[in-house]
């Protein structure tokens, strides 16, 4: 379990790295650290202004990674 709020370096580390493995369609930096994410060509586009949101979405991404892969979803 998490201790501390992720801060925006780690936030932007993560989307690098799930976007470098093919988990994210699109993934653009915004203004005042936002960033806009898009997990394939045909989804809507999310948009988090906050760490803590985009943590929460990656978390998402992760467990569906683990499901796709046959393991549990923890």
């Amino acid at each position: 379990m998490r201790t501390t709020p992720p801060t925006p370096d780690e936030i932007d580390v993560w989307i690098d790295v799930l976007s470098a493995h093919g988990h994210l369609h699109r993934a653009d930096p915004g203004p005042a650290g936002a960033w806009t994410v898009q997990r394939t060509p045909t989804s809507v586009p999310h948009t988090f202004h906050h760490p803590i949101l985009a943590y929460d979405y990656i978390i998402e991404i992760l467990r569906d990674i683990r499901l796709e892969a046959g393991g549990s979803p923890r």
